[in-house]
């Protein structure tokens, strides 16, 4: 027998959330990144855990709470609720959501501050030792700052002058560990990723790193130091032990061996928490001899429409909102497919509606409807089996099967649009076809077996899609399932890798469309000109809105009384049309016959000479030369240019 290759467990991690305020779609970014790569590997058969959860103690809390008339916990307890909610709504699936106020937290936090407090370094020095601090310490980051890292004298993330501090402080002897962690980040023994953050960690090194401070003296929200009760423990070092206090240690040593010491163990985060992740982090856990997580991976930042995110400019976007206009999943997919996972990008809110009734309204959904429909108005509802000799069809089955193999490989290396965009790459290419063989006029013309044939197809591509796309809409994975009889049980990376398993005369019902198209909100319209817009500028949306398809040229003649025009019967796939356009000049009614043309679909029909136009047929001119827009391949009416 083949030997089982047994994957080890995977444990992906947020940061955990301050809870000074309510979620926004920085928390939610993520969040949905690190529930979309648990829930694929789970497809891939992995024993798989997602932690999250809520930073609630030291200074800023304690302001908050205060401003808001509360006790820092009563405070707390109110705000957590928040962040629950949002992942709920966004459909997020959270294995394990810790708070440090919980006392198995705290108790955790304790006993790992007793191990520091009793290690030694190689050198038999105390790994903690007690000291004065005087320095500036930002409140609204929580962290201590050296003058280089001001800008113009002032944080540069909160743009306040830190304040100056002089207490009574315990430190990590970080010097004790910087030459092995160095080699560690150097040879990949901790992987830090994209790999311009890993430079950006190794440079760190060379600008020279200090002792921290583990302790406050004047602070009284947060965790006494378990050996000095006059000092409570500062609220970065406590933060990060989460990762280790929520799955067992101090408390549960089998689920610590499991999740940490055996799992592949990633941290999810953003790029503002480098320097506490990837150097104080991997430190302390170097200190009390724990093994360190495999995978540290810092995505960018991203601004939202140009701008970036805060309060005063008012452009904070409340993920409940999100899910009020989109739904879960739609939510969950605009955010993810903005630009490329990793790298600093643009929230562009303009553009959502558009991209959702492109991407999902328009090939996703419309393919479903297309094929769940067909059937059941011409073969009651029962799923047709295969048939061969389908133009393109070969093609197409050989990309589905190979289809979950590359998701997965973009998964692997964290190209979490990669993998989306391979997902709806095959929905693309199975409308075209769907198109291509045009079941609906097989159908028309007698030839049920290859129509259902096309459907039959189609509709296993879909099944595939469905349990692909399950990580990044998980609703609408399982109604798109649901439509060919299918459920949960289903969701497998196995199950994707299999063609051919629908059984034929199956039962097909459909109760609406997955992705109904949306109109703009109102009072927020497709296209909002700005000062200083050029005469004649369009909105990436307002362009979109125009509606361009191939189309065959069926019959051609002149218009009496006309010089310049022609008229033209064409084919665009799901009907047949009547156009006008000034050619006469440059191209004879025999020429025209047969021709694949590209045509404006949407537009109003207008009457030219007494003649009535439904559509515009796009041509080049310079000077009296004049070339029609024609596809370079050879497509089917009705093909979409995008």
């Amino acid at each position: 027998m083949a030997e089982v290759k047994v994957q080890r467990p995977f444990y992906i991690t947020t940061p955990i959330y301050y809870v000074n305020d309510r979620p926004h779609i920085g928390h939610s970014y993520t969040t949905i990144a690190a529930d979309l790569l648990a829930r694929y590997h789970r497809l891939n058969g992995r024993d798989t855990l997602l932690q999250t959860g809520t930073d609630e103690h030291g200074t800023k809390i304690a302001e908050a709470a205060e401003k808001a008339g509360r006790q820092p916990q009563q405070f707390c307890d109110e705000v957590v609720q928040h962040f629950k909610t949002a992942w709920e709504n966004l459909s997020i699936h959270v294995d394990n959501f810790i708070r440090t106020t919980d006392d198995r937290h705290v108790n955790a936090v304790e006993k790992l501050l007793m191990i520091l407090h009793e290690a030694r370094t190689d050198d038999g020095e105390p790994v903690i030792y007690s000291g004065e601090y005087e320095g500036l310490y930002c409140t609204g980051c929580e962290k201590f700052l050296t003058d280089k890292e001001l800008v113009n004298g002032v944080c540069p993330d909160h743009k306040v002058a830190p304040q100056p501090v002089s207490e009574k402080n315990y430190f990590f002897r970080l010097s004790a560990y910087l030459d092995r962690l160095k080699n560690l980040i150097e040879t990949g023994g901790l992987l830090i990723l994209p790999e311009e953050r890993r430079r950006e960690v190794l440079g760190l090194f060379e600008q020279g790193l200090s002792d921290f401070s583990i302790s406050r003296e004047k602070v009284t929200w947060g965790i006494p130091l378990p050996f000095d009760r006059s000092q409570v423990t500062y609220v970065w070092i406590e933060a990060l032990s989460n990762y280790i206090t929520g799955v067992g240690f101090g408390d549960d040593e089998s689920q610590f061996k499991k999740w940490w010491c055996e799992a592949e163990v990633v941290h999810l985060m953003a790029k503002d928490i480098l320097k506490f992740h990837c150097i104080f982090w991997p430190a302390m856990l170097l200190a009390a001899r724990l093994p360190l997580p495999d995978t540290i991976y810092l995505h960018g930042f991203f601004m939202v429409d140009g701008e970036r995110m805060s309060k005063s400019l008012g452009n904070m976007i409340d993920p409940n909102d999100l899910v009020r206009q989109y739904g879960a999943d739609a939510a969950r997919y605009l955010l993810l497919t903005q630009y490329p996972f990793g790298i600093d990008g643009d929230i562009q809110r303009s553009r959502f509606t558009t991209k959702y009734n492109s991407d999902l309204a328009n090939n996703l959904g419309n393919l479903v409807s297309r094929v769940a429909k067909m059937i059941t108005a011409s073969f009651n509802g029962k799923l047709p089996a295969p048939a061969e000799g389908l133009e393109e069809a070969e093609e197409l089955v050989s990309e589905a099967e190979k289809l979950p193999e590359t998701v997965m490989g973009h998964i692997r290396h964290y190209r979490v649009l990669g993998a989306i965009d391979a997902v709806m790459d095959i929905v693309r290419q199975s409308n075209r076809f769907f198109d291509t063989n045009a079941p609906w006029k097989l159908i028309k013309d007698g030839q049920l077996d290859r129509a259902g044939g096309v459907l039959y197809t189609c509709a296993e591509v879909l099944r595939i899609v469905a349990v692909l796309s399950y990580p990044v809409m998980p609703n609408k994975a399982l109604e798109i399932l649901s439509v060919f009889g299918l459920g949960e049980s289903d969701l497998t990376l196995d199950n994707a890798m299999r063609f051919y398993c629908l059984k034929p005369g199956s039962a097909v019902k459909i109760k609406g469309s997955v992705f109904p198209r949306l109109k703009d909100s109102p009072g927020k319209p497709a296209a909002v000109k700005e000062p200083g817009d050029a005469p004649g500028i369009l909105d990436i949306s307002e362009f979109a809105r125009v509606r361009m398809v191939v189309a065959e040229v069926l019959k051609a003649e002149r218009v009496e009384g006309a010089d310049k025009l022609l008229k033209m019967q064409i084919d665009i796939g799901t009907e047949k049309r009547q156009i006008v356009a000034g050619i006469a000049q440059y191209y004879t009614p025999e020429e025209m016959v047969g021709k694949k043309i590209v045509v404006v679909t949407n537009l109003k029909p207008v009457k030219i000479r007494g003649v009535e136009s439904n559509g515009m047929l796009l041509a080049a001119i310079n000077g009296k030369k004049l070339c029609l827009v024609i596809p370079e391949a050879d497509l089917p009416p009705g093909a979409a240019i995008s």
